[in-house]
C-alpha cells in the first residue's frame, strides 16, 4: 500500500476512535511492561539538537524534547515482538517477557544513565562492586539497542564489562565485529564493511573509476569513509577529492572544507559523489549545494541517510541528479500497521492511560527523568510517514534472538522450561554465538562476530511530487546484480553517466599513470614483442623469446623457423649466376683439355691448370651448402669445400707466377735449375702442400673452433633466424690466410714483370686475377659486417661465385676465347718464345718472352 494511501487510512481510524489531533497521549507510559526477564531498550526517541550538550558544566540531567518518529516506530516493533512472544507458547511457555525502553537522543551521554539503569540490582537503583559478577543479577536480561554506531562504541563496552547481552538494530560501524574489544555485541543489520563492499561493487559494474567521497564527521561517517576509500583503492577506483563534513551542532566554523570540496567536484570530471554521513550532515550538505546551484551529480548514498524524509524533504532536493544507496532487505510486516494504530488510539484513551500510571514503579523517573515527554505529544500524521521504515523489521528480529538464546539457556520445550535457575546475562552468550533464529518467516544468523548476513537491495530515488519513491533497482548478496532498464538518470536522454578521469583504453594498450591517481593515465601502445595480458595491467608482458607479436597485441604468436630457402628470389638468382659461371668453368676445363698438348695451354701451366678450373668448379659447389635448413654437417662442410679447393686453384696459379718471376728476374745461371724444381713431380708436390696445409688448418679449426647451429630469437622481428655461426673469427681468418698468402705471392711475382711486344703476357692476366680476388673477399668484410644476420648466407655465396668468376674472367677466359677464335696465334713464338735456347722452356712462358726479350 502507498504510503499517502496508508496515512489516510489512519486518519480515518483515528477519527472512528475519537482522538482528536494534537491531544495529550500517554505513549510514554507504555515504553516499559513487567515480567520474568526485562529487556533494555536504547531508542533515539528526541533529537538533542537544542540541549546544549556542548555547554555542560554538570553531570545533570539532559531531557530532549524533539520528537524522533522513527525511533518511536523501532520502540513499538520491540513491544509488538515481545507481546508476540509473550501471547505464544512455542518460545519461553509459562514465562513473560518485560521492557524497560528509554530515549537516547542519539548521544551517549545521554545513553550512559539508563545503561546504569539495566546494570542495576534487580528491584534497586544502584550497581554493586564485586570482584566476581558471575552471580549477579540485573535489573535487564539483555539490551536491544541502540540505533547510532556513536552510542553503540560507548555502551558496548560498558556492557561488554559485564558481559550483557546487547543488540543492536542500526548500528553498523565495522569496529564493533572486534569481539575481543566487544565481545557481547550483535546486531541484525550487517556490518558497514559490507555496505561498502556493495558500493565498490557498484561503482564497478558501472564503470565508475573517478569519484569524490564525503563522510560525516562522526564515528559513522569516518570509519563508513575509511572502509570504502581502501576497498576502493583495491579494486583501482581513484578518489578524486575526500573529505569529512562537519556535524550541525559543530557551528558553521569548519563548512569551509565541504564548501571547498564540492566545488572541487563541481569544476572537475568527477561525475559521482559516495556519501557516507549520517542524515544531519548530509542535509547541511545538500542544503549549501542546492543553495549555490552545483551542478547534478550521481550520489551514491550510505543507508543511514537513504531513507531519512529529513533528507528527502529539503526543497531543491530534486534537482541534485541521481540518489541511489544500498538498503538491506527485512522483512515486510503487514500487521505492524495496526500494531501501531491500535498502540497510538490506545494512548488516548483516558481510561487505559489511567491504568497505565496505577501500575508504575517510579523508580525511571527519579534516576533518568520523564521517560519520553514528546512522545506524549506526537501526532498519527508524523509517526505513520515512517511505517515502511526499513530498520523496523531489524529492532523486530532483535528481539527474537534474544528469546531464542533465552529459550535454549532455560532448556525450553513446548510444553515448559526445565531449568529452575534464573538465567543471568553472560550465560546467554554460548547460545547467541552462531546461532540461527526465525523473525517473521526469515531465518537469520549471528556470525563468530555478532554480525548477521543479509542481502542488500539497490534503491533508486524516482521522485513522484514532493516525495521521491524507492525503487529497487539491483540486490547485492555477495554479487552485484542490476537492472539497468528500471535506471532513471538525470543526464539528457537518460545517459548512464560516466566519471572517469580518462577514456578506457583499447585492446593492446596499457596505462601510463600521471599525476598521483591510478585513474588518470595515458594510453601506450605495447610493442612489438610484448603484449597486453590483462586488461588493468600497467605494464606490458613480454612474450616469450619463440614468440612475437605486432604492436598494440593482447597475444603473442609461435615464431617460424627462418634459413635461406631454396625458393627465395636471391637463392634463385644466385643458382642462376652459380649455373652461369659453372659452365663457363666447364667450358674452360673441357677446353684445356682438348688442348692440353696446345702451346697456350702448356703456357698456361698444363694439366696443372686443369687442375686448378677443376679446382674451380669445386669452389663454385660449395655455395650449394649455404640454402637450405642449417645442420652441424652443412656449416663445417662450407668451410671445408670453399677453401681446399681454392687452396688447390691458387697454388697452381702460384707455380705459373714463380716461373714468370724466375725468368724474368733471376739470373740466366739460376733459371734451368729453378724451372726443373717448378715442373714435373716437383710442381704437384707444391700443391699437394699446400693443400695438405690448408687441410690441417681447416682441421683444427673445425675441431676446436667448429661453427654451431644457432637460432636467433631477436634477429628479426616474427621469425626465429637458423644459422651458422662461427665460434672465432681469428681462426677463420687463419683459415683464410693460407689462400690469402698464396694470391699475394702470385701478385708479387708478376706485377713487376714488364710485357714484350708481339707475346703472350701471362702475367698481367695472373695479376688482374690476384686483384679480382682480393677485390671480392676484401669487399665481403664490409659488407657482410653491416648486413642483417638474414642477409650473411647470400652474401657469402655471391662472394664466392664473384671470385670464381674473377678469376675465370681475368686469367683463363682470355685464353679460352684464343683457342677458339684466334688460333693462328696458338703457337710457340707466340706463348713459349719459340727459339732454339728455349727448347727447353716449353711449360713455361715466361722464359720464352725473356728469351725473346734479350735477342731483341
Amino acid at each position: 500500500m502507498p504510503p499517502a494511501m496508508l496515512g489516510l487510512t489512519f486518519l480515518g481510524l483515528v477519527a472512528a476512535l475519537g482522538i482528536r489531533p494534537g491531544a495529550p497521549l500517554c505513549l510514554s507510559q507504555q515504553l516499559s511492561l513487567p515480567g520474568d526477564y526485562i529487556l533494555g531498550g536504547l531508542f533515539p526517541l528526541g533529537s538533542a539538537d537544542d540541549t546544549g550538550l556542548g555547554d555542560r558544566t554538570q553531570p545533570n540531567a539532559t531531557v530532549c524534547t524533539r520528537l524522533s518518529a522513527p525511533g518511536l516506530l523501532w520502540a513499538l516493533a520491540v513491544m509488538m515482538a515481545v507481546e508476540e512472544i509473550n501471547n505464544a507458547s512455542t518460545l519461553l511457555p509459562g514465562l513473560r517477557l518485560g521492557y524497560d525502553l528509554f530515549d537516547t537522543c542519539s548521544e551517549p551521554v545521554v545513553a550512559m544513565k539508563p545503561s546504569l539503569v539495566f546494570m542495576a540490582k534487580a528491584g534497586s537503583r544502584s550497581i554493586g562492586a564485586y570482584c566476581d559478577y558471575t552471580q549477579y543479577q540485573p535489573r535487564v536480561l539483555a539490551v536491544i539497542g541502540p540505533h547510532s554506531s556513536e552510542v553503540a562504541l560507548v555502551t558496548g563496552k560498558f556492557f561488554s564489562f559485564f558481559l550483557m547481552p546487547q543488540v543492536s538494530y542500526g548500528a553498523t560501524t565495522d569496529r564493533l565485529s572486534n569481539r575481543e574489544t566487544f565481545p557481547s555485541f550483535f546486531r541484525t543489520v550487517p556490518s558497514d564493511r559490507v555496505q561498502a563492499i556493495a558500493m565498490v561493487e557498484l561503482l564497478r559494474g558501472l564503470h565508475w573509476n573517478w569519484v569524490a567521497a564525503v563522510g560525516s564527521d562522526d564515528e559513522y561517517g569516518r570509519q563508513g569513509l575509511g572502509l570504502f576509500s581502501s576497498l576502493a583503492n583495491a579494486k583501482g577506483i581513484c578518489i578524486a577529492y575526500e573529505g569529512l563534513m562537519p556535524l550541525p551542532r559543530a557551528g558553521g566554523t569548519r563548512l569551509g572544507s565541504v564548501q571547498s570540496l564540492l566545488h572541487q567536484v563541481n569544476h572537475s570530471s568527477v561525475q559521482v559523489v559516495v556519501v557516507f554521513s549520517s542524515a544531519q550532515a548530509t542535509y547541511s550538505l545538500f542544503s549549501y549545494s542546492i543553495h549555490y546551484r552545483l551542478s547534478p551529480k550521481v550520489w551514491v548514498a550510505s543507508e543511514a541517510w537513504l531513507t531519512s524524509s529529513l533528507v528527502m524533504m529539503l526543497p531543491g532536493m530534486d534537482r541534485v541528479g541521481t540518489v541511489l544507496g544500498f538498503l538491506h532487505q527485512g522483512a515486510e510486516m503487514p500487521e505492524f500497521r495496526s500494531y501501531v494504530q491500535t498502540r497510538l488510539a490506545r494512548a488516548a484513551e483516558p481510561a487505559y492511560c489511567a491504568s497505565l500510571e496505577a501500575g508504575r514503579l517510579g523508580l525511571e523517573e527519579h534516576v533518568v527523568g520523564p521517560r519520553c515527554p514528546q512522545c506524549d505529544r506526537a501526532s498519527p500524521e508524523n509517526v505513520t510517514d515512517g511505517l515502511l521504515y526499513h530498520q523496523t523489521f531489524a529492532a523486530y528480529a532483535a528481539v527474537y534472538s534474544v528469546a531464542h538464546a533465552l529459550h535454549k539457556a532455560l532448556l525450553c520445550n513446548s510444553s515448559g522450561c526445565l531449568a529452575q535457575e534464573p538465567v543471568r546475562p553472560w550465560q546467554l552468550l554460548d547460545n547467541m554465538y552462531n546461532m540461527s533464529f526465525h523473525a517473521y518467516n526469515r531465518t537469520l544468523q549471528f556470525d563468530t562476530s555478532g554480525n548477521v548476513d543479509l542481502a542488500y537491495d539497490l534503491k533508486l530515488w524516482v521522485w513522484r511530487d514532493r516525495m521521491p519513491m524507492l525503487r529497487t533497482v539491483g540486490s547485492f548478496n555477495g554479487s552485484l546484480e542490476l537492472q539497468f532498464s528500471s535506471m532513471i538518470w538525470h543526464t539528457p536522454g537518460n545517459q548512464e553517466p560516466v566519471s572517469q578521469c580518462s577514456r578506457q583504453c583499447r585492446e593492446g594498450q596499457v596505462r601510463r599513470v600521471k599525476g598521483f591517481h591510478s585513474c588518470c593515465y595515458d594510453c601506450v601502445d605495447c610493442k612489438a614483442g610484448s603484449y597486453q595480458r590483462h586488461p588493468d595491467d600497467a605494464l606490458c608482458s613480454k612474450c616469450d623469446q619463440d614468440q612475437w607479436s605486432p604492436d598494440g597485441s593482447t597475444r603473442c604468436f609461435p615464431r617460424r623457423p627462418r634459413f635461406l630457402a631454396w625458393g627465395e628470389p636471391a637463392v634463385l638468382g644466385l643458382l642462376l649466376l652459380l649455373g652461369i659461371v659453372l659452365g663457363l668453368v666447364l667450358v674452360a676445363l673441357g677446353l684445356f683439355t682438348w688442348h692440353r698438348d696446345s702451346p697456350l695451354v702448356q703456357a698456361a701451366g698444363g694439366p696443372r691448370a686443369c687442375f686448378g678450373l677443376a679446382c674451380l668448379g669445386l669452389v663454385c659447389l660449395s655455395v650449394l651448402l649455404f640454402p637450405g635448413r642449417p645442420s652441424s654437417a652443412s656449416c663445417m662442410g662450407q668451410q671445408l669445400l670453399l677453401h681446399l679447393p681454392l687452396t688447390g686453384c691458387l697454388s697452381t696459379l702460384f707455380l705459373l707466377a714463380a716461373e714468370i718471376f724466375v725468368g724474368s728476374e733471376l739470373p740466366p745461371s739460376w733459371t734451368d735449375w729453378l724451372h726443373s724444381c717448378l715442373r714435373g713431380p716437383w710442381a704437384w708436390l707444391v700443391v699437394l702442400l699446400a693443400m695438405l696445409a690448408e687441410a690441417a688448418l681447416c682441421s683444427w679449426y673445425l675441431a676446436v673452433f667448429p661453427p654451431v647451429v644457432v637460432t636467433n630469437w631477436h634477429a628479426l622481428p616474427t621469425e626465429a633466424l637458423v644459422h651458422c655461426r662461427v665460434s672465432s673469427w681469428i681462426m677463420f681468418g687463419v683459415v683464410h690466410a693460407t689462400n690469402a698468402m698464396l694470391a699475394f705471392l702470385c701478385f708479387l711475382g708478376t706485377f713487376l714483370v714488364q710485357s714484350r711486344p708481339g707475346h703472350y703476357n701471362s702475367a698481367r692476366g695472373l695479376t688482374f686475377a690476384m686483384l679480382a680476388y682480393f677485390i671480392t673477399w676484401v669487399s665481403y668484410i664490409p659488407l657482410f659486417a653491416n648486413v642483417h644476420v638474414v642477409s650473411h648466407p647470400p652474401v657469402q655465396m655471391g662472394t664466392i661465385l664473384f671470385c670464381v668468376l674473377g678469376i675465370l674472367t681475368t686469367f683463363h677466359l682470355p685464353k679460352c676465347y684464343l683457342l677458339l677464335w684466334r688460333p693462328d696465334l696458338n703457337t710457340p713464338e707466340f706463348f713459349l718464345g719459340g727459339g732454339p735456347s728455349d727448347a727447353r722452356g716449353q711449360g713455361g712462358s715466361g722464359h720464352g718472352e725473356e728469351t725473346q726479350g734479350k735477342n731483341k
